[in-house]
């Protein structure tokens, strides 16, 4: 049996790994683009791609489901992004350490008795793919200068409300929770769990639609928001956050007069409302508030908590859901005590916050 596996999109380096660990003769490396999958059971895998694109994740699991025991250990090597690369290695079972540290970790790991493996319950690729071409068609439909159309926003709704239907909740958060653009992961999740929120209400089909496709808009006005102020790695100071809430009115005043409804301008403009009038940013209260509104702004701020941010951690599906408890009086408690279900379908790979 091999000591150490490598499956790697980089030869040349994982030679070299080998060789800085005195391991060259009982090291196995496995390209990740070849067909065959190795027919040894290693004592250890070590992933070390570079390069971990939706593509590379579906072959890494097809090698690890047809190789790796329960009590194999795997570790994956991290080369860029650490918070990403973190929530990857989570959903794949494995440990992430620094790319540059990994010839003194590995060694100093081989000499030790094995670890316990994390088991998380396995990612479904339908939930990977999905979540690929949401992200491709929002670069698309958001980002690209087009005018937003009732067409296009159609579109996008179709094809989260597939991906719910076909890979359930529980897997669509996690597999939105690898991407690196923190607006296409906030978009995506809260259009996720608004299809979901509206399949537990048993709201009608029109219905349901409505309100994804009110969801997937509702932070369109981000687009214009500058790029140095939505992509900060840190909190915003005061006058960043007075322009990032000006969000809502410039996503409403984009989509008024494409033809949009007048229930989806109003969740677009809406969103931040609070019961209690300390939202923003009109200050509406209680009735002035509509039903579609109160469901996606529930929605936008459990994503919100559960997202992984650089200046926060992630929190848990118990810790976020009794924040959003707690606010009851600004959101509506009929509407939380409804989500619970959609927030306990699924344990959280991480998360994070959002303006």
């Amino acid at each position: 049996m091999l000591d150490l596996l490598v499956i790697t999109d980089d030869l040349p380096h994982a030679k070299r790994l080998a060789r800085d660990m005195g391991r060259a003769d009982s090291c196995g490396i496995h390209d990740l683009y070849e067909e065959a999958v190795p027919a040894d059971r290693p004592g250890m895998i070590v992933s070390d791609v570079k390069d971990l694109t939706s593509e590379a994740l579906v072959r890494l699991r097809r090698c690890l489901d047809a190789m790796r025991g329960r009590d194999v250990p795997h570790l994956l090597l991290v080369h860029g992004n650490t918070a990403r690369a973190e929530v990857q290695a989570r959903l794949i079972g494995a440990e992430a350490i620094p790319a540059a540290t990994a010839a003194r970790v590995l060694a100093t790991r081989l000499k030790q008795p094995p670890r316990p493996v994390p088991q998380p319950a396995p990612l479904g690729l339908v939930a990977v793919k999905q979540a690929d071409k949401a992200k491709d068609y929002l670069t698309h439909a958001f980002f690209s200068g087009e005018m937003m159309t009732p067409a296009l926003a159609e579109a996008g709704t179709e094809l989260v409300a597939q991906a719910i239907h076909e890979a359930g909740i529980r897997d669509w958060v996690r597999a939105v929770q690898c991407f690196d653009d923190v607006t296409h992961q906030h978009i995506l999740l809260v259009a996720g769990l608004s299809v979901a929120f509206a399949v537990s209400l048993g709201l009608g089909e029109r219905d349901r639609q409505l309100l994804a496709k009110a969801a997937l808009l509702h932070d369109v006005g981000k687009t214009k928001i500058p790029p140095a102020i939505l992509n900060k790695p840190g909190r915003l100071d005061p006058n960043e956050l007075t322009i990032m809430r000006t969000h809502p009115a410039i996503g409403h005043a984009m989509l008024l007069g494409s033809g949009f409804d007048d229930a989806t301008l109003m969740v677009v403009r809406a969103h931040h409302e609070m019961l209690d009038g300390s939202g923003y940013p009109d200050g509406l209260r209680g009735a002035e508030i509509p039903d579609l509104v109160r469901l996606v702004t529930i929605s936008d701020i459990y994503a919100a908590l559960i997202e992984k941010r650089p200046y926060k951690a992630a929190l848990s599906e118990s810790a976020a859901l009794a924040i959003i408890e707690s606010m009851t009086g600004k959101l509506d408690g009929d509407l939380i005590r409804a989500f619970k279900p959609v927030a306990g379908a699924f344990e959280l790979a991480a998360g994070g916050g959002a303006a």
